[in-house]
């Protein structure tokens, strides 16, 4: 069996961003982690990898830098490899990403692909759903409890009603919610193994997407508008008048 694992950076949700002079991104010293949601989908492919002696595979799309995303925060706790694919984050979309996990799970065909539900950056939760599309694959999203029995993946999925069971046929796309596991941290050994641990690194041509453009694109960002000062009404008239007329709830 082999499994594949999203290890996706983000910006730390406790820094302070400032954005670029001309509004297109954000200054690049801010630190970066590992997405939360990613950090469960690495622990439930590690918990799979150990019930049935699968290889797992790390897959981390961006810059450079994100190759120490994927040894920190997956080969050293136990990913036996990793792939780095080159590209420049600001312009990837979630079709984009989609495309390019479909082009590396054809080459590395795994049996289960694992993914966080969503990255706590732009909060899309778009990534799973539309690489199961791509694929013509069998999809769990929102997953709480995976396991694996024969050539099925029994999965627990948090809905709005509560819990829903259902099983899925390998190879299947699974997302994992915060509620799958508690993640284990990376030991010493582990971080010292992680430095010699293969890590593979492709580009969008080798991937024969270099041509590809996403759909969404970033026009401008900027600050939120402060909040204005409250206004003082002399009686419950002029209160209903500006509720009715300027903030116009009534």
């Amino acid at each position: 069996m082999k499994i594949l694992v999203t290890a996706k950076r983000v910006t730390d949700p406790n820094a302070s961003l400032v954005i670029n002079d001309d509004g297109s991104w954000i200054d690049d010293d801010v630190e970066y982690i590992l997405n939360p949601f990613c950090e469960n989908a690495i622990e439930c492919a590690l918990e799979l990898a150990e019930a049935h002696d699968a290889e797992t595979i790390a897959i981390g799309i961006g810059e450079e830098e994100i190759q120490r995303t994927i040894r920190q925060g997956a080969l050293a706790r136990g990913i036996d490899r990793g792939i780095h694919v080159d590209a420049e984050e600001e312009e990837l979309d979630s079709e984009m990403i989609a495309k390019i996990l479909k082009a590396v799970v054809e080459r590395e065909e795994p049996d289960v692909v694992v993914l966080g539900k969503q990255a706590v950056d732009g909060d899309s939760n778009q990534v799973s759903q539309l690489l199961a599309e791509m694929l013509g694959w069998p999809q769990a999203t929102f997953a709480s409890e995976v396991k694996i029995e024969g050539d099925e993946a029994i999965v627990t999925r948090e809905v709005d009603g509560g819990l829903e069971t259902i099983g899925v046929g390998l190879p299947a796309i699974i997302s994992a919610d915060l509620r799958l596991n508690d993640p284990r941290y990376a030991s010493l050994a582990g971080i010292m193994k992680a430095k010699k641990k293969p890590l593979e690194e492709l580009d969008l041509d080798d991937l024969e997407l270099d041509d590809e453009e996403p759909k969404v694109r970033v026009v401008k960002l900027h600050e939120p508008a402060g909040r204005s000062a409250g206004v003082v009404v002399a009686d419950v008239d002029e209160l209903i008048v500006k509720l009715t007329t300027e903030a116009r709830v009534l």
